[in-house]
């Protein structure tokens, strides 16, 4: 197998609490390389006590066992830590049609610092019309808000 197999079947791996997004769109897969059957695979977790990255783990040893890979070896490096700034643009662009907001902007985020509200856009209507209901949503790494045009609730990827 040579790396851009590897890719492609690395992209057919969703994570578990956003199946919308590859592990390489999320941007948890620092690398990877070839060595004959052998295939190694850097995994940086969202952060440290994800609960879906065994299921992740589980999953990339599977699809690479079924394509013929006889030996994976996963490495999980916890630093530097997991940044939504890894988020590719394509899987930015996923979460948002799949309803859930992407992280605004860069993960320097001093909103709680200054005071000043963050605005974040309705991913159903692209409203800015919208309020934070809770700092935790569906997962952790997620706020709950809410539109308050099309009065829609709705996930927030946060900035981390």
């Amino acid at each position: 197998m040579n790396d851009f197999q590897i890719r492609d079947l690395l992209e057919e791996v969703k994570d578990p609490e956003v199946p919308v997004l590859s592990i390489l769109d999320l941007g948890v897969v620092r690398s990877f390389s070839v060595k004959g059957n052998a295939v190694d695979i850097v995994l940086t977790p969202t952060y440290s006590g994800c609960p879906a990255m065994q299921v992740i783990e589980d999953d990339i040893v599977s699809i690479l066992n079924k394509n013929g890979v006889e030996e994976v070896n996963i490495e999980m490096v916890l630093a530097p830590a997991w940044t939504t700034d890894w988020i590719t643009e394509k899987g930015k662009q996923q979460l948002k049609e799949f309803g859930i907001a992407p992280p605004e902007k860069s993960s320097v985020d001093k909103s709680s610092i200054t005071g000043d509200a963050k605005f974040i856009g309705c991913p159903q209507c692209n409203s800015e019309n919208t309020e934070m209901i809770s700092q935790f949503g569906s997962t952790a790494c997620k706020a709950l808000y809410k539109c308050k045009d099309c009065l829609e609730p709705f996930d927030y990827f946060k900035c981390l």
